[in-house]
Parts: structure tokens; sequence; C-alpha cells
């Protein structure tokens, strides 16, 4: 159901009209990532969190692209959008 539509208020003798559209609100991100330091060997994981869950999310390394591999497990659950770095190395970094 929305609320987006015509509007009138009847007098009878007169008709006043409204029409009413209402914007989405743009998803914004409501928690930072945070900076991490782990070992190598080590799985690390990367979370924000979000204000709508179901939000398509792209995720990037020093402006590339990361794909779901062996190497990376990207996942949401509602509003958080979680990257999962398994086996870090320096070259991680």
């Amino acid at each position: 159901k929305t609320d987006a539509g015509l509007y009138t208020c009847d007098i009878g003798t007169d008709v006043a009209k409204s029409k009413v559209s209402v914007q989405e609100k743009p998803t914004e991100v409501t928690k930072q990532l945070e900076d991490k330091t782990s070992a190598a060997g080590q799985d690390i994981s990367l979370s924000c969190e979000l204000s709508k869950p179901d939000v398509s999310v792209k995720w990037y390394k020093d402006g590339k692209a990361i794909r779901k591999s062996q190497k990376y497990d990207l996942h949401q659950e509602g509003t958080r959008a979680i990257l999962i770095i398994h086996d870090s190395t320096v070259k991680d970094s």
C-alpha cells in the first residue's frame, strides 16, 4: 500500500485537489568499516551496517571489484554487509 495518489477535499460546492508523491529515502551506511590488523593465514571479516536490508552491495579492493571466490566470501545478514577474506596474506593489505 502506498501513500502516493490524488487527494481531494470536497465541500459540495467546490473541490481542492492535491497530488502526493512519496520518494524512498536513499540507503546510507550507518556503521563504517573498521581498520583491521591480522596475522598472515587468518581469516579477516569486514562488515558495515546499512540503513536498509537487501541492498545491492559491491565490494572493492584498491578500486578493483571483489567477487565471491575461494578467497572472498561476500554475504548480507539483514542490514549488515559482510566480506570475509580467507587465509590472509601480506598481498591482502
